[in-house]
């Protein structure tokens, strides 16, 4: 790609430049958290509702970037060396700099867009079309209106075809990702539910994804969706595009007629211009056929070789649409990434395992990489100067090609002809608290290697969406006043999905403080790399030099707290140690109490080793409409006795009261800070709607066999089937975190998307389910709760509350992160 300058910038922005003007870029930057090769980058300082990227310009100073488009000018002095194009609106300046990159471009593009499919049908085009074309595609699932440019500006001389994706949630968006893209070729999968509170009608969202393909020389779909069939034909900008369309019901340019299901593979048969085509799918569910049968269409378009295309669908690989994380051997985190390998998609797992702060030392287990456009000594150039920039200690190459680029690798590194080579040679030994990157092509069959790497084989495991997270994080973030900061409390387990892998995503989404319940929990934290301001919440005196060493802040309580911590502070020759002051407004639980606040005022004002560094209070019924009124009490009266410790201290301090339902339920009592909890993983008072589900706790199934009418099931024969029955054991039981009373048909789990009652009682590492009817199968994925059976749900069934049930999942459960 060739360089742009930053004067070039300013013309094509309407930008003004100032500071040094010789600077060039070639990489774009709009997360300050993620950078390689600063030199050559340019930084888009773009601002949100809770964010401002000119906050970290002089952090990406550092970094070593000084190319800088901002619609804030600062302080130019500061930045002896930077150049800086001011524009009014910066995302706005990087759509019309992606258009002009676009427009030097001949290359036949494809975009795609729809509600369900867009990233497995992108990604299914690339595996079926790159033999015959260097193509360049969206990394993931970049299609918003910050993705979609990031994804075109890696379009360069080499590009044969381009392959993007674009997703819109409110009317308006579309078009200006059309600017952007500017197809040739257009595919619509379907239309769905997804945002649909953004549009009057299921026709008008259909309108507006359409605006998409305005102009369009072609646009591939499905005849049998009929409303979409009847916008597109209904739509006068649609009038010169030839429309090409399949159909399972004789509609359709291309029809279809499935032949046969078996083993998970599906055969179909097609007719398209009076040809039969027999191809055949490795998948059997309508979603991946679906999917298939837009690619195919697409290669029919394209006059692709039958050969080709009868060859390519029968081999479509699975789409990893995410990225998962999990505990390894030797004390090792595992980030496997291992289904495709490229450029793009590597310096994004990159980002990952630089994340993973708890290990000083980090490894990378790359395979070729295929079909990139480049030649070989500029492709493993670019990675050898990619791994160093993002930090890896360590390169494990497998794979002939890069075997022989060995020499462009400066840190340590072994190199490999196979996977089968490394197999043998592989020791245990070799991997001591690290974290490993697992990236590969789907050909080297790293999914052998992940399972030599990983620790715990039980296959009851958590999963943990950390994109879901840090999504409900933002609503939260959504719902404060500007300045407004957000503590999130991460205290037993970060509520049973793990210690510093929950902390290290938080730490990311740059949250102001982290809440732990002892300071052995906040040790923790602290030796994986986490150096966020850490308030341990039930702190106990012998831990006090401990909390100084680490450099935790202790809640106090008492005033025998305040003394023994001052005593501490003194000890380890501390000045204005923070610490957060706790009062009781009706909770009655921990706090100082408000005829006790006077007398706190004075001795706080003797106090020189220590500094108060918040006020804080908790609301005992901020989720019950019925306490409203006490709540209110207690909120007024916080209002009055941390407004005279700050009066009385003479500077300020911050003040928080609103925990999870006090956020959504009291806005008006935000005051300096918020504590969010339970709600980081999708429980609200509110209900749900607006959250992602966080954490699902799946197993499988061990066992079927019949159980006849008369006979039992478990211990003390409580499980009585009335009818013959087909009973299947799952490895999970009380001793994972399974409530014993959810045995005897009070619970049930989800097999095949369809329930099935627990019989009998749950033992401690087993629970027996009937899937009578259900067409189960040894093997079969069992889901305990999740997406489909909400946590709120069962914790309804066992009379509990959902963090009971999250903070009951026993340690010995595999907690499996993944990024989506």
């Amino acid at each position: 790609m060739p360089d742009y300058s930053l004067q070039k910038l300013a013309d094509i922005t309407g930008g003004k430049l100032t500071g040094r003007k010789e600077h060039t870029f070639r990489q774009l930057v709009t997360d300050s958290r993620n950078t390689a090769l600063p030199a050559s980058s340019l930084f888009i300082a773009i601002n949100g509702k809770q964010h401002n990227g000119h906050r970290y310009i002089p952090e990406l100073y550092q970094q070593g970037i000084r190319a800088f488009l901002v619609s804030e000018l600062p302080d130019s002095q500061a930045f002896p060396e930077a150049g800086f194009v001011t524009v009014n609106d910066t995302l706005s300046a990087l759509h019309s700099l992606v258009r002009f990159h676009r427009a030097q471009f001949s290359c036949p593009v494809i975009a795609i867009t729809g509600s369900n499919g867009k990233t497995i049908i992108k990604e299914w085009l690339y595996h079926c079309l790159s033999s015959q074309y260097n193509i360049t595609r969206s990394p993931k699932s970049y299609n918003s209106q910050l993705g979609v440019p990031l994804s075109l500006w890696h379009l360069e001389p080499a590009t044969e075809m381009g392959i993007f994706e674009a997703g819109i949630s409110q009317p308006g968006e579309m078009q200006r990702l059309q600017h952007i893209i500017r197809p040739d070729i257009g595919i619509f999968v379907n239309i769905g539910e997804a945002h649909q509170e953004n549009f009057a009608s299921t026709e008008e969202k259909i309108s507006e994804k359409l605006k998409l393909f305005h102009g369009c020389k072609s646009l591939v779909y499905c005849a049998d969706h009929t409303v979409i069939k009847q916008v597109i034909e209904q739509t006068p900008e649609m009038q010169g595009t030839r429309l090409f369309t399949w159909s399972t019901q004789g509609y359709g340019h291309v029809n279809i007629r499935v032949t046969g299901r078996e083993s998970g593979r599906t055969s179909i048969e097609i007719t398209h211009d009076k040809q039969p085509l027999m191809v055949t799918i490795p998948y059997d569910d309508p979603a991946s056929v679906e999917n298939a049968l837009h690619c195919l269409t697409l290669m029919l378009l394209l006059k692709t070789d039958q050969a080709i295309i009868t060859a390519r669908l029968a081999d479509l690989p699975p789409v990893a649409m995410r990225l998962e994380q999990k505990s390894a051997i030797n004390g090792c985190t595992l980030i496997n990434d291992s289904y495709n390998s490229d450029l793009n998609s590597l310096s994004i797992a990159l980002d990952v395992l630089n994340r993973q702060l708890q290990h000083k030392r980090k490894t990378l287990i790359l395979s070729d990489i295929f079909q990139s456009g480049r030649s070989s000594d500029d492709l493993y150039s670019q990675v050898a100067m990619l791994v160093k920039e993002k930090g890896v200690t360590r390169i494990i190459g497998i794979g002939n090609t890069i075997s022989e680029n060995a020499s462009r690798f400066t840190i340590p590194a072994s190199f490999y002809a196979n996977t089968e080579t490394f197999i043998t040679t592989y020791d245990a030994a070799g991997f001591d608290n690290e974290a490993i990157l697992l990236k590969g092509s789907r050909k080297f069959e790293f999914e052998k290697i992940a399972a030599l790497l990983e620790h715990k084989k039980h296959t009851t495991r958590v999963e943990i969406n950390l994109n879901a997270l840090a999504h409900n994080l933002n609503y939260f973030r959504s719902l404060l006043a500007p300045g407004v900061k957000t503590m999130v409390m991460v205290k037993a387990l970060s509520y049973g999905s793990g210690r510093h892998e929950v902390a290290s995503v938080l730490q990311f989404q740059r949250v102001d403080y982290l809440g732990v319940a002892i300071a052995d929990e906040g040790v923790s934290l602290r030796q994986a790399g986490i150096n966020l301001p850490i308030i341990v919440m039930n702190p106990e005196i012998h831990s006090f030099d401990t909390i100084i060493q680490y450099r935790l802040e202790p809640e106090i309580y008492s005033f025998g707290m305040l003394d023994a911590f001052n005593r501490a502070a003194m000890r380890n020759q501390e000045i204005d140690y923070p610490i957060h002051i706790k009062i009781d407004t009706g909770m009655h639980r921990l706090g100082l109490l408000r005829e006790e606040v006077g007398q706190l005022c004075h001795r706080l004002s003797l106090l020189k080793h220590l500094k108060v560094a918040s006020v804080f209070s908790h609301l005992a019924g901020s989720d019950e409409a019925v306490f409203d009124e006490f709540t209110n009490q207690q909120i007024e009266l916080f209002r009055q006795l941390s407004g005279e410790i700050q009066y009385t201290l003479g500077y300020p301090v911050i003040r928080h009261i609103l925990n999870t339902s006090g956020i959504e339920r009291f806005r008006q009592a935000q005051f300096d800070m918020v504590r969010l909890g339970i709600g980081l993983y999708g429980i609200s008072v509110n209900g749900q709607d607006k959250l992602r589900n966080v954490s699902t706790f799946r197993s499988t199934i061990l066992q079927i066999k019949p159980v006849e009418p008369g006979e039992t099931v478990g211990y003390s024969r409580k499980g009585k089937p009335s009818q013959p029955s087909l009973i299947a054991v799952v490895p999970v039981g009380y001793a994972d975190g399974l409530n014993r009373k959810f045995g005897n048909g009070n619970g049930y789990m989800l097999v095949r998307g369809k329930k099935a009652p627990v019989i009998g009682n749950i033992c401690m590492d087993m629970t027996m389910i009937d899937v009578t009817g259900i067409g189960a199968a040894e093997g079969d994925e069992v889901i305990i709760f999740g997406e489909e059976i909400p946590i709120t749900l069962v914790a309804e069934k066992l009379g509990t509350i959902p963090y009971e049930i999250l903070t009951g999942i026993s340690e010995r459960v595999k907690r499996v992160y993944f990024h989506e």
